[in-house]
């Protein structure tokens, strides 16, 4: 399990992203790089990170499913994700 401040950080800077998108989609529309510049860095969408919505991990991030490895492997074995099987051959 991530610390749960690096969570609420991630989500904080979600917050923020979706704040000034318009803004950032005008001012790069209108080639107003000095006026993009001031602008809070969080603002910056790259600045996300995908994070595990069970575990908040993020590292071995699957976005299909927007879960770890981990916890897919976990959920799939117990049967609790639909339409996903263990292979076998």
């Amino acid at each position: 399990m991530a610390r749960k401040a690096w969570i609420e950080r991630n989500k904080r800077k979600q917050k923020t992203v979706n704040k000034y998108a318009k803004l950032r989609k005008k001012l790069k529309e209108e080639k107003d790089y000095e006026a993009l510049s001031l602008l809070p860095r969080d603002a910056s969408p790259t600045r996300l990170v995908n994070r595990c919505e069970v575990t908040g991990r993020r590292r071995g991030y699957l976005r299909r499913f927007r879960m770890s490895r981990i916890a897919f492997r976990e959920l799939a074995s117990q049967g609790m994700l639909p339409g996903v099987t263990k292979s076998s051959w």
